[in-house]
């Protein structure tokens, strides 16, 4: 049986950096909130400035890092603008931050 090969410290170093990237750009809790709301599908900013009481000024910078980080892609339907998550990797992260912090339905721990 081959040995398995070692990591490439290069190909590592290039996806810690990546990861740390995302990570980042998660540790705002509003960035957060609204990647949270999004995993349920795309919202509308008026939707998400009243189910998350997030105020239009810090929504909107929100949401432009958001789309800067290209985390997020938009669509617009008239007037309104649509979001929705562009990145497997932050839905992926988003998923297991879910499992492990927020209340499962009936009571049940996470």
């Amino acid at each position: 049986m081959n040995a398995p090969k070692p990591f490439d410290p290069a190909v590592m170093r290039s996806a810690a950096t990546r990861a740390c990237g995302l990570l980042k750009v998660l540790a705002n809790p509003d960035r957060l909130l609204l990647l949270c709301q999004l995993t349920q599908g795309p919202h509308c900013v008026s939707d998400l400035e009243t189910t998350l009481a997030i105020q239009q000024p810090t929504l909107s910078q929100q949401l432009g890092v958001l789309r800067e980080e290209q985390l997020v892609t938009t669509r617009r339907e008239g007037k309104q603008i649509f979001y929705s998550i562009a990145s497997d990797e932050a839905m992926a992260v988003m998923q297991v931050l879910y499992q492990l912090y927020c209340p499962q339905p009936n009571g049940a721990e996470p």
